[in-house]
């Protein structure tokens, strides 16, 4: 796979996202009702579920859930060797998470020359993080900022897109590749479904920040599998 894109000039990111609210009940209750709303498509020949029971599920939506952590990889190559650098943006308070990352991006991820690569970037997280910042009231970097734009003007990559081949309908997850390319990856991670609780119950943030990074150093491997390019050494992976 040939991907006419210079890897130093891209910006490799994974979102972790939770709920708005702890629970179900702790919904406002205008929200509450929307929530109802939304739930009964999934709870369809499920009579034995409430909108409650599913409530884990509303960190997917941006209308119901919120950025806990954007964290970011680039490569770098000196003397030769390439490093992964990382760098996360985490904090309780979600406007001034995104107002970080927006300054991020507009400082340095502003020329023709930059890109984002995410895997199923284009689904979820690229358009998650646009709305949570209109949300927030923050204005969308340009390179988020993709309505109206023609296609050869987004630069927005997707390791999963990537991998379709122009299949619309096949999922594959960052796990399931990872392992097919021989990608090493720690076997300590926290599960995704987990997140929730782990955020609103433990209240570990560090934890899923950790959990972030090492999705993002997956994508950006896998990206390099894809060039048929050796994997960078864990030695050469650093946190900013």
């Amino acid at each position: 796979m040939l991907i006419q894109k210079n890897i130093e000039n891209i910006l490799f990111l994974d979102v972790e996202t939770a709920p708005l609210y702890p629970s179900y009940e702790d919904l406002p209750e205008k929200m509450k009702k929307l929530w109802t709303k939304k739930a009964e498509y999934f709870l369809q020949n499920k009579p034995e579920l409430k909108p409650s029971d599913i409530y884990e599920r509303a960190g997917i939506y941006s209308e119901f859930g919120k950025i806990i952590c954007v964290s970011v990889g680039y490569v770098t190559e000196e003397n030769g060797v390439r490093k992964i650098r990382l760098k996360s943006f985490y904090d309780k308070d979600e406007k001034m998470l995104l107002l970080n990352f927006a300054n991020l991006l507009n400082k340095h991820y502003k020329d023709n020359d930059k890109t984002l690569c995410a895997h199923n970037g284009k689904e979820f997280d690229f358009p998650f993080i646009a709305r949570r910042m209109l949300i927030n009231g923050i204005q969308v970097p340009d390179i988020l900022n993709t309505p109206g734009k023609k296609p050869w003007e987004v630069n927005l990559l997707d390791t999963m897109e990537l991998w379709k081949f122009g299949d619309y309908k096949n999922y594959t997850s960052l796990e399931l590749l990872a392992a097919v390319f021989d990608i090493p990856t720690p076997k300590d991670d926290i599960d995704g479904s987990q997140v929730c609780h782990v955020y609103w119950v433990e209240k570990d943030l560090e934890r899923i920040v950790k959990y972030c990074q090492k999705d993002v150093v997956a994508i950006i491997q896998l990206f390099l599998r894809y060039q048929g390019e050796p994997l960078i050494d864990e030695a050469q992976q650093i946190i900013l």
